[in-house]
């Protein structure tokens, strides 16, 4: 079983191989840090994955695939396309029931998450990737009400001679995907299109889905200052199944297995996501002008478990969610270098507006004695959610000493109009408002050329969702009493380039926070927050780079966290006491890869994952999901022939076929907290790309 201990021997050991190489490691470009900067300067945790890391060799279907090599973070693929990916960053967002909150989504300058903190990554189009980045620590406080960290997708620019190509793949599990790329550009523009099909039966029984996806960029040039990029973007998926959670009886039983309230209501989920942004660029004397516009629709219908004789009360919603919502926002900066006389000073202001508004029904899931039908409406109000925030931010570079600073006041405002008035229902509407100011301070000193140190201190704000407010409240009304969670951030580390071939980083970080979110009551299928706790998260995170001779690359994430209560608290009736780990955080995460590429055009690697036991519920009474260990395999070929090169990828997971838990569903309710991984799997692709004159 991998130790702390371990972990710190094999990433110096591997560090000593590298420093007898003479391969160049270049210091990564950060440019969603407000502003261009070598991401080694930087006083805080910030990763970069390139397109080729990020895509070559994996299915190019889920952000997991591309985001295991960045420590603090968990990604883990739920094996159930009804409810996204589930991600945490030191801890924050590992409660989500679904989709992704407490970290901030972006894809080319546009928000992911809606104006509450709740997102959706599967939006993101990996076959446009061009790199990602992730930062997190104090300094995520710069993007708003994401108190764990930052992800953001770039898309690449149409550049070189026209291109087209295609790429088809079959997987276990009945899966199939096909996918086609259009691209190119010359000094006056860039184009880039691409359309993708993906179905599968999935790997549990009732988890079939067939997902769509259409992303096209324009990048035009109209000066020698100016850039102006056109994005628009489509997902839809139609009935996708929802297997539901297991409880450890049924997982026991059979992993593949299905709960029986997901076959009796047809649980189901149909999503229709469009949006459009335009991101504008221009470079005058003084400084740097940045805009963006954006907007779009999303209409979800989802069909839950929730037994009809929960049902009897006038106070439920339904069983069937349907809402349509709308989006829109604007954002723009002014970047500017001051030379004081002493050092260099760059400036960044500018201000971030979002707004969403959904028209929400909600109906029973059944007629009579039918289930997983719609049936009488329950629900019908109109939510709206906006942000605003001003920001400052600071750079001054003094020698070898590197000062960051910042300042945002944030103002998130919900707005509920309730038009389901009936007997026993009252009106619900209203509204409340959260505000804060949020600093962060940071400073880096060059030991030597190639060892910085840093320290950073930031203050952190993280709202509820519209979906933590809808029951919170008296008699399941809307929470507005819930305050918004504020932490206090703390964050040591080194940065290093060791000899011309490595790059290692190292933080040690520790999170205060107060009035954290935890579950009040869950039953009925509806859960009920409460603002209760101070909780306390420290830990370390190691990554390594490496090139290890000419042919061998390796790459090494390594996480260890301590994730607790700091002050006792009730949930559902029973006591939890100071000194209970948080659920749904791992106590110990280790990635690695070992690559070989013995000469150009083939490309083979081992990866491996361990993650320790994950708690399931607020008490840790309930049986953990036991950690696990997996091995996975790749492999990559390319042949050139003039205009034309053909790929074929390979990829076996969990080559050993163990048995394990991947995810868990924290505080179910009915007590199906897990939520099993797939056994051994097998994957083959290949592609075809010419390019023209």
């Amino acid at each position: 079983m991998p130790t702390h201990r371990s972990a710190w021997a094999l990433s110096l050991a591997l560090a000593s191989l590298a420093q007898a190489e003479t391969l160049q490691v270049e210091p990564l470009v950060i440019t969603g840090s407000r502003y261009p900067a070598s991401g080694f300067d930087l006083p805080f945790s910030v990763d970069r994955i390139e397109r080729e890391q990020a895509s070559l060799g994996q299915p190019g279907v889920n952000l997991s695939e591309a985001l295991n090599a960045v420590p603090g973070l968990v990604v883990q693929n739920r094996q159930n396309q009804a409810q996204d990916l589930q991600v945490s960053s030191r801890g924050f967002g590992a409660r989500s029931a679904f989709g992704i909150r407490g970290i901030k989504l972006i894809a080319d300058g546009i928000p992911a998450s809606n104006p509450d903190g709740q997102g959706q990554a599967a939006t993101f189009d990996l076959d446009t990737l061009d790199h990602i980045e992730v930062l997190r620590g104090p300094f995520a406080s710069i993007y708003g009400s994401n108190a764990g960290g930052v992800i953001q997708v770039f898309s690449r620019d149409g550049q070189g001679a026209p291109k087209v190509s295609s790429e088809t793949s079959q997987a276990a599990w009945g899966t199939r995907r096909t996918r086609l790329t259009a691209e190119g550009g010359n000094d006056q523009g860039g184009f880039l299109v691409n359309q993708s099909h993906y179905e599968s039966d999935g790997y549990r029984k009732h988890s079939a889905a067939t997902l769509d996806k259409t992303f096209a960029k324009l990048t035009l040039y109209p000066d020698d200052a100016s850039k102006l990029a056109l994005t628009f973007s489509q997902l839809n998926q139609n009935d996708t199944q929802d297997p539901l959670g297991l409880t450890w009886a049924g997982y026991q039983a059979d992993p593949r297995g299905v709960a029986d309230a997901a076959l009796n209501y047809d649980t189901r989920k149909t999503i229709d996501h469009r949006q459009a942004g335009l991101n504008y660029e221009h470079a005058f004397d003084a400084g740097t002008w940045q805009a963006t516009l954006y907007g779009g629709t999303r209409r979800v219908i989802q069909y839950q478990a929730i037994p009809s004789s929960a049902q009897a009360s006038p106070r439920s919603a339904g069983g069937v969610i349907d809402f349509e919502r709308s989006f829109h926002g604007a954002s723009t900066r002014w970047l500017q270098d001051f030379d004081p006389g002493l050092g260099n000073l760059t400036l960044t202001t500018g201000v971030d507006y979002d707004h969403s508004s959904d028209d929400r029904q909600g109906y029973e899931n059944f007629v009579g004695t039918q289930l997983g039908v719609r049936g009488n409406l329950r629900r019908d109000e109109r939510d709206e959610v906006s942000s605003i925030a001003p920001y400052l931010q600071l750079g001054w570079r003094l020698g070898d000493i590197n000062l960051q600073g910042g300042l945002r006041y944030n103002e998130v405002a919900f707005d509920v109009d309730d038009r389901y008035i009936r007997p026993g229902n009252g009106d619900d509407s209203g509204s409340v408002t959260y505000r804060d100011l949020t600093p962060t301070l940071g400073a880096s000193y060059a030991l030597t050329p190639d060892l910085n140190l840093y320290a950073s201190w930031g203050k952190g704000f993280e709202t509820p969702t519209l979906n933590e407010l809808s029951y919170s409240g008296p008699g399941d009304s809307f929470g507005f009493d819930l305050d918004a969670a504020s932490s206090r951030q703390y964050e040591v580390g080194i940065k290093s380039l060791l000899g011309e071939a490595t790059r290692l980083n190292l933080a040690l970080f520790r999170i205060d926070t107060e009035d954290e979110l935890v579950v009040d009551a869950a039953s009925g299928g509806r859960t009920r927050y409460q603002n209760a706790a101070r909780t306390r998260r420290q830990g370390l995170e190691l990554s390594l780079d490496s090139a290890l001779g000419e042919t061998l690359h390796t790459r090494i994430a390594y996480t260890r966290l301590s994730a607790t209560y700091d002050q006792g608290f009730r949930s559902g009736g029973r006591d939890i006491p100071a000194g209970r780990h948080l659920p749904g955080v791992p106590a110990t995460s280790l990635w690695g890869e070992l690559e070989w590429r013995p000469r150009e055009g083939i490309a083979t690697a081992l990866e491996g994952l361990y993650r320790s036991k994950l708690y399931v519920e607020d008490s840790n009474s309930a049986r953990p999901a036991p950690g696990y260990a997996l091995l996975n395999w790749r492999a990559r070929f390319e042949q050139k022939l003039e205009r034309l090169t053909f790929s074929q990828t390979l990829r076996l997971d969990n080559l050993l076929d163990r048995r394990y838990i991947g995810s868990v569903i924290v505080g179910d309710g009915n007590q199906r907290y897990y939520e099993p991984g797939p056994g051994r799997a097998w994957y083959v692709a290949a592609g075809l790309e010419y390019a023209f004159d």
